[in-house]
């Protein structure tokens, strides 16, 4: 949007999270799903200082094709005692082929003349040259004030100057960098609201880029905005360096559903929940459950007090509707579920249940909850639990026999597994990586002669719990497993004596889950 710009940059701040690596193939896969965000600027990288950046902003040329959003290049001033023309890392900045550069400028007389090792009066000139060199050559400058706020603090005047040398050469914002991330919302506000009424005036736009070390980086950019700032950097998912950067996803939801601001195109905020998912799986980082707005838990009810109310109007316990995100509203089933929870639940599922169907099936779940069973993170078990409630009987596609399995000392595991299957008897013997592997493959493959559909299905997580562990090797274990196919995933409990047993529960209900939605 013209009037508000909101610049993200997982790419390059983003990346810089620790244990987060991006190939340049995911990259220019990031960029894309944040264009269809609709996000303004996509900063990608430091071209030049960076030979992964470089080879994203050529590659960037031909194969993105953005519609909402303009690349920006990041990179530094010139470096002190030479022209910025002569500069190799600011010829990179040119050759980006980025409409826009980002330069990060130190603001803080002490890191001038610590870290640059220079003079305040040469890191004047190192800012006015830059920006200056870059928009004679036809690029856009956004300039990143480095640790403004400590500088502000130490050397208001220093602080400003850097600012104005900034605007006077020709940047159109100055994003004021909390670097530390360790401002709170009222000194950020005042701060803002304080450059805004100095060097905010003749088009100069006031950014703001925070940082999350006291759990403030959402706060403190929506407090920037209301003193004054036009320009919010962040990262989706808050990836970032140390605690992470601000979410940008939760600062533009905010600045949307709370403050009434229309700044990203109309209709595309929907778009926030699947983009922070499909990112956070081309990051490999899982997404947060619990993150604002977007987390699989951002709109989930446990508590049977929340249900009945829910049953009412879902707006008493929820802050917004979770559509307006591209979320939805999850009931938890756990043995906190009261009768409403079940009926609720129910209904998603698509059974509509009578008082006295409701108060056994609750009555259940929280005598089997009671031994060890979870449902809140199994939904398939508790469907199939509901469908033997409703219908009599659980679906059934094949019956086990037997299993066994012999693991010897070198390591080596087989699994024979004895089921009948559409009317036929299948023995088979499975290889694996531990029993539980073994089991997973003999059984597959077994019903895999029955049902070829099977094959289709993955095992893609698994999860031990050990409770009553003052019972030492004699306590329960529960088992989580995650199935999935090309149309999504489901998750299956199994509790037992021990993991294999109650592996194999969570595996024979995944498989029958599986052929259910298939058939």
């Amino acid at each position: 949007m013209s009037d508000f710009h909101v610049y993200d940059t997982t790419l390059r701040d983003g990346a810089q999270q620790e244990g987060l690596n991006l190939s340049v193939a995911d990259k220019l896969v990031i960029a894309r799903q944040l264009d269809g965000l609709g996000v303004g600027y996509i900063e990608g990288g430091w071209p030049g200082a960076n030979p992964k950046d470089t080879e994203f902003f050529s590659r960037a040329r031909s194969e993105l094709k953005l519609e909402h959003a303009q690349l920006a290049a990041f990179g530094a001033t010139r470096r002190a005692g030479m022209r910025a023309a002569d500069d190799p890392l600011i010829a990179a900045l040119r050759d980006s082929g980025a409409g826009v550069v980002t330069l990060v400028a130190k603001s803080h007389d002490r890191h001038v003349e610590l870290a640059l090792r220079t003079t305040l009066e040469e890191n004047l000139a190192m800012v006015r040259d830059t920006v200056t060199h870059l928009r004679e050559e036809g690029q856009r400058v956004f300039v990143d004030a480095e640790h403004f706020f400590d500088g502000y603090r130490a050397n208001r005047a220093y602080a400003l100057e850097v600012l104005r040398t900034a605007a006077e050469a020709g940047a159109e914002v100055v994003a004021l960098c909390d670097t530390n991330g360790g401002m709170l919302p009222g000194w950020v506000a005042d701060v803002v609201h304080d450059v805004a009424s100095v060097v905010g005036s003749g088009g100069l736009r006031v950014g703001i880029h925070c940082h999350n070390d006291t759990g403030c980086a959402i706060a403190n950019s929506l407090a920037a905005v209301d003193a004054g700032a036009t320009h919010v950097q962040g990262t989706v998912n808050g990836y970032g360096e140390r605690t992470g950067n601000a979410d940008l996803v939760a600062v533009v939801a905010n600045l949307e559903l709370k403050l009434g601001r229309q700044v990203l195109p109309t209709g595309l905020l929907r778009e926030a929940t699947r983009t922070a998912h499909a990112i956070a799986e081309v990051t490999n980082v899982p997404p947060a459950s619990r993150q604002p707005y977007v987390g699989s838990s951002a709109f989930a009810h446990k508590a049977g007090l929340h249900a009945s109310a829910i049953k009412v109007d879902p707006h008493l316990y929820q802050h917004m509707d979770p559509f307006g995100v591209g979320n939805d509203m999850r009931l938890l089933v756990s043995d906190m579920a009261g009768r409403a929870s079940i009926e609720l639940k129910g209904r998603e599922l698509g059974f509509e249940l009578d008082a006295d169907l409701a108060r056994r099936i609750t009555a259940r779940v929280k005598e089997l909850e009671s031994n060890g069973y979870t449902f809140e993170a199994a939904d398939a078990s508790f469907e199939l639990l509901l469908l033997e409630e409703v219908e009599g009987a659980r679906p059934s596609y094949f019956e086990v026999e037997s299993w066994r399995v012999i693991s010897d000392h070198d390591g080596l595991t087989e699994a024979t597994v004895k089921i009948v299957g559409d009317g036929e008897r299948f023995v088979v013997t499975g290889e694996g990586n531990g029993p539980v592997n073994a089991l997973d493959a003999g059984l597959r493959a077994a019903i895999g002669q029955a049902f070829p559909e099977v094959q289709q299905f993955e095992l893609t997580d698994y999860k031990v719990r050990i409770f009553d562990e003052s019972h030492g090797t004699d306590a329960k274990t529960r088992v989580l497993i995650e199935t999935s196919d090309s149309d999504g995933s489901w998750v299956t409990v199994g509790v037992g004596e021990n993991v294999i047993e109650a592996s194999w529960e969570a595996l024979v209900d995944g498989l029958t889950f599986g052929l259910r939605r298939h058939r």
